[in-house]
């Protein structure tokens, strides 16, 4: 019953993606000719030769969505899960509108409209998808549309899947008992029973209508975990396994395959995706060009009073570890009197620490002293958003010191990160620090970093920390 929902839901999503895939458009065409917001000067298509249009451009969506994982079952998925999904499939899909243009010569076609579209079909697609959640979920809280399922095993894993599940009702789960064989029938967990062992799984599933299995055994009881999926499988129904070693996977873990091998990920690192990659790159590249055109001036004046104000050189290089640990030179302004390198490298900066110059004092204060750090984002030595890089001393001491500190160095280090436009920059707790930093890392997302490049900006250059 429940495939055969998910099918009708699916047909349902489909057709009302169409339409809101054609209304984003027929709203992009009008906000940019007839609003009255823009200017409109020469000649441009006909509202008719844009409608034509979505011949096309509806199946590619509706495909790209498809690609995305948009029509997969997401009762357990997260609604910012989804988001950055609409978000991947409309980027793509605007890059090959636009690719398509090119390569056809489609001059007249409003490029704006194509950007106007991008903007309103993310957000008309997630409203939607928003809206259905919410009466889904209503729904499941009502007793409708629920999944019957049994839990295999009694001990602390599976107490602690049935406590989830109880405490999370929207998800739409009925769990009708428990078979394990070390406890006789009747014996409860949460107010769920023991209603048979193993042996009688095969038996129950034949008689009775389950939609899931859930297998949460411990480590030592997984020489039954054939003979479970073996009879699941005869009985077609799905079998899903909470896995003993759950503590040690990230929240959203994902598989490789090695010649028929499955490999689990134990920590999912978005920007492992080429794709992700890719985009960040380019993002990286366009601001930070972008960026020293735009503070040329500052750059210039700080270095001309740096020269002025402080014998030594204006630049301050310094290596530092990087993406897949790596050492990198980092370039700052120099904020501090010329010193020997064994002690700029192994000396933390103080608040009042005596070795700043006055001006130093205040470009570190307004961060201005991190603007050469641009030209390591366009070497590709760092990104503008990440993890901060650390002094090599610093690494090997922490590394030992603080649990999962390398994590961090799983993707390309930044000139901002989440850590610091939330306060933990300068003499702060490391031990928090890494906490955000590892949030970034597996949580990763274009409209994530430009989230805290906004904060970066509004609260990230002065900061009581930074000094």
């Amino acid at each position: 019953m429940i495939k055969e929902n998910q099918k009708i839901l699916n047909s349902i999503l489909v057709l009302i993606d169409g339409i809101i895939i054609a209304f984003s458009l027929v709203l992009a065409i009008l906000t940019r000719f007839k609003s009255g917001f823009f200017n409109v000067e020469g000649n441009h298509l006909p509202f008719q030769a844009y409608l034509m249009s979505l011949i096309f451009i509806v199946p590619i969506y509706l495909i790209l969505y498809k690609v995305y994982s948009l029509y997969t079952p997401y009762r357990t998925k997260t609604i910012f899960k989804e988001f950055r999904n609409i978000v991947k499939a409309n980027f793509i899909g605007l890059s090959l509108l636009v690719t398509i243009l090119f390569i056809s010569k489609q001059i007249h076609y409003s490029r704006f409209v194509l950007f106007l579209f991008f903007i309103i079909s993310i957000l008309t697609t997630f409203i939607e998808r928003l809206i259905l959640r919410l009466i889904l979920r209503k729904l499941r809280q009502k007793g409708f549309n629920l999944k019957h399922i049994i839990v295999i095993g009694s001990g602390d894993l599976a107490e602690e899947f049935i406590i989830k599940i109880f405490s999370n009702k929207y998800l739409g789960y009925n769990v009708v008992g428990i078979f394990d064989n070390d406890k006789d029938n009747g014996y409860q967990i949460n107010g769920v029973p023991v209603i048979g062992n193993i042996n009688n799984l095969n038996k129950y599933l034949d008689n009775n209508i389950i939609d899931e299995v859930i297998i949460a055994l411990p480590l030592d009881e997984y020489d039954e975990l054939n003979n479970i999926i073996d009879i699941c499988e005869k009985c077609g129904v799905r079998s899903k396994v909470v896995p003993s070693y759950s503590q040690y996977i990230s929240s959203d873990p994902y598989i490789d395959e090695v010649d028929g091998l499955h490999l689990i990920h134990m920590r999912h690192v978005p920007l492992d995706n080429y794709i992700n990659k890719s985009i960040k790159r380019v993002i990286d590249l366009i601001i930070s060009i972008l960026s020293l055109i735009i503070f040329s001036p500052v750059m210039l004046f700080i270095s001309i009073t740096i020269k002025l104000t402080s014998p030594g050189p204006v630049l301050f290089k310094q290596n530092r570890v990087g993406e897949n640990g790596r050492e990198f030179c980092m370039y700052k302004f120099r904020s501090m009197d010329v010193q020997k390198e064994e002690v700029s490298s192994t000396k933390w900066t103080t608040e009042d620490d005596p070795r700043k110059t006055k001006f130093g004092d205040f470009i570190r204060k307004t961060s201005l002293d991190e603007l050469p750090q641009l030209f390591n984002v366009l070497k590709g030595d760092m990104s503008l958003v990440g993890p901060r890089p650390e002094r090599p001393f610093f690494v090997k001491k922490f590394k030992e010191e603080i649990p999962k500190y390398m994590v961090k160095h799983q993707v390309p280090p930044g000139i901002t990160g989440w850590a610091q436009v939330n306060g933990w920059r300068g003499d702060t707790s490391i031990s928090e620090r890494i906490k955000y930093d590892i949030y970034y890392v597996e949580n990763y997302s274009i409209l994530f970093d430009f989230k805290i490049l906004f904060f970066t900006v509004f609260k990230g250059f002065l900061n009581k920390n930074a000094y």
